[in-house]
């Protein structure tokens, strides 16, 4: 994938982040505003050839993640079982990012200059990362039983490891960002110390070492 440097990095997370969060945010969250101001780039210094390329790549990406459901219109099949299966994955992936992003928008509104380390945020640092992650596995799941060939297969799988490579860089511009306005904070190092960066009980505590997990 093309390197577009910062401006790719917001807009990828924002193409990714639930409408009503952001509706949440821009309509009542003005401490998000406040801290915010300066840290995401208004995508304005972006050459319009640049633009049409993350727009395409985006929709190319969203493509190959609901091509599972395409594929289930397209190859009938009477078993809907993993239909179903999927579905419930991606109500609890819903959900937990629901919960998540409501959390730590309640936080905030309380203590702007504290980092998150309530509710969901207490067993991961990442849950609504976590949360987007597990409603695209439901997706997969819903269309495993109707994938034919590696042609179809290798186009789902595409799109399963894309949202994922987005969610883990996601992540990691989250940890370098908060690295340096916590830095210093012995209960924030305490915090990242001991509680996992995306998926609980995996002892996996930073990403920010990973370079490749830049788009």
């Amino acid at each position: 994938m093309v390197n577009l440097g910062n401006d790719w990095d917001e807009v990828l997370k924002g193409e990714f982040e639930k409408p009503y969060y952001l509706a949440i945010r821009e309509f009542g969250g003005s401490s998000y505003k406040k801290n915010m101001k300066g840290e995401i780039k208004d995508g304005k210094s972006v050459p319009f050839g640049v633009k049409i390329a993350i727009w395409v790549t985006c929709a190319l990406l969203y493509v190959t993640q609901v091509s599972g459901v395409f594929y289930r219109l397209v190859n009938s099949t009477k078993d809907n079982a993993f239909v179903f299966i999927g579905a419930a994955i991606m109500l609890l992936g819903l959900v937990l990012e629901s919960v998540a992003d409501i959390q730590k928008n309640s936080q905030k509104k309380k203590n702007p200059n504290r980092f998150c380390d309530t509710g969901l945020y207490k067993f991961v640092r990442c849950p609504n990362y976590l949360g987007e992650m597990i409603f695209w596995t439901g997706v997969l799941v819903s269309g495993v039983n109707v994938l034919e060939g590696a042609g179809q297969w290798i186009l789902a799988l595409i799109g399963y490891i894309g949202i994922i490579f987005v969610m883990f860089s996601g992540a990691r511009r989250l940890e370098i960002r908060q690295n340096k306005n916590y830095g210093n904070d012995p209960e924030y190092q305490a915090y990242v110390k001991s509680t996992p960066i995306m998926v609980p009980f995996i002892p996996l505590y930073s990403v920010a070492k990973y370079k490749f997990l830049v788009a």
